[in-house]
């Protein structure tokens, strides 16, 4: 373990350990859920399975300390994304030190935080804790926070419900306060297919979806000209953004089947269902008439995708207060990526910040990494989380 300081050994240990697991979001997450759970066990402490809709898929969620009291939550996914066809350096399930650098698939997203935190349980045990730490670990949350769902329903029904939560997505070890809203949906055009010389008895697909993506991308100039700001994002407006596109099958066929997706990612001031309400009554209203004329079969069909809700923590709310503490660092900005804190917050109504080792820009790229500086920033969060949870109680 070259350019390892003592003090890292064991976070990075099992940061590798976890990072072995091909968790990728299509695949099952059990075998690290009861890894975790085993680890856990072998520690003394006692951790809930709770299994998703999915077979194959859990989560997992325990207690550390007294559970009669309201506690902190460390929440963090245990999936990652595809690695298909990036070229890495190394086997990205493999993780290795280089230069001062972990690298390997969910490093920094967000085994490197989920890593520091098993590795802090000994000491968490050690410590004669006032206030409870929970540790809740999700699944698919890359693919639209589906897998924390199931484990807020059990946090929902706790007697003592926590007190705050912490989402250790990376930031830098810099406090979030808020994050977009996210809606995505996938729409499928249906026409009427005839022979291309034909092209006016027959209705395009293809053209269709364009007309209503022509009207997304205006809608996303508007909120970019006229919208609601935040100057605490990067990107300081909501935006609307169509991803992919399929339709068609041959030049000399006016094309029957098309289908896009198309998401919102939006701030806390605007209401992705009145967004959608009026991409829909664009389509229903302008749209669709002209195509029924031709063919009453015609028309748009919906499904969404996936959706959660934005976070949006006051800035002098005491989780935030407790958490730049824990952080050593006053400062709080907000992300533009979404993250299971809104669910947090809206769902089980706990206070939620974001707060991790690492930085979002080395994710979802071949050659990920975390660096050991960063880790070690990790580590100096968690012995602020031990001591506060030792000497106080909320």
């Amino acid at each position: 373990m070259n350019n390892l300081r003592s003090a890292d050994v064991l976070s990075v240990d099992m940061i590798r350990r976890l990072v072995a697991f091909n968790t990728v979001s299509r695949n099952p997450n059990r075998d690290i859920i009861d890894f975790i759970h085993a680890y856990l066990a072998g520690l003394g402490v006692e951790g809930r399975i709770i299994p998703g809709d999915e077979e194959g898929k859990a989560c997992l969620l325990a207690t550390v300390g007294p559970a009669g009291r309201p506690g902190i939550v460390l929440s963090g996914h245990t999936d990652v994304v595809p690695v298909d066809g990036e070229a890495w350096s190394s086997d990205p399930f493999a993780a290795v030190v280089r230069d001062g650098r972990l690298y390997g698939r969910g490093c920094v997203d967000m085994k490197g935080f989920l890593g520091i935190v098993l590795a802090h349980v000994p000491m968490f045990l050690a410590a004669n804790l006032k206030t409870p730490i929970h540790l809740a670990f999700s699944y698919d949350e890359e693919v639209g926070c589906i897998g924390v769902r199931p484990m807020l329903e059990v946090i929902n029904r706790m007697p003592v419900k926590p007190a705050f939560c912490i989402v250790g997505e990376p930031t830098r070890m810099t406090v979030m306060t808020g994050h977009k809203g996210k809606k995505s949906l996938r729409v499928t055009v249906r026409g009427h297919e005839c022979h291309s010389s034909l092209a006016p008895m027959g209705v395009n697909a293809v053209e269709y979806a364009a007309e209503l993506i022509a009207f997304i991308k205006g809608l996303a100039r508007r909120l970019e000209r006229d919208g609601a700001r935040d100057g605490a994002y990067d990107i300081p407006h909501t935006t609307a953004h169509v991803g992919r596109i399929a339709g068609g099958t041959a030049l000399n066929i006016v094309p029957r089947d098309c289908w896009f997706e198309f998401e919102f990612r939006v701030l806390p001031a605007d209401d992705p269902e009145v967004l959608l309400a009026e991409v829909r009554d664009y389509a229903e209203r302008t749209l669709e008439p002209l195509m029924k004329a031709i063919d009453p079969k015609t028309g748009f069909s919906w499904q969404e995708i996936g959706a959660f809700p934005g976070l949006d923590t006051a800035a002098d709310a005491p989780v935030v207060r407790l958490a730049t503490r824990f952080a050593g660092n006053p400062r709080t900005g907000r992300v533009a990526f979404g993250t299971e804190g809104g669910l947090f917050a809206t769902e089980a109504g706990i206070p939620t910040v974001i707060c991790g080792p690492g930085d979002i820009d080395q994710a979802h790229k071949p050659d990920e990494f975390i660096t050991l500086d960063e880790v070690a920033r990790g580590e100096a969060f968690m012995r602020a989380v031990a001591d506060f949870c030792v000497r106080e109680t909320l």
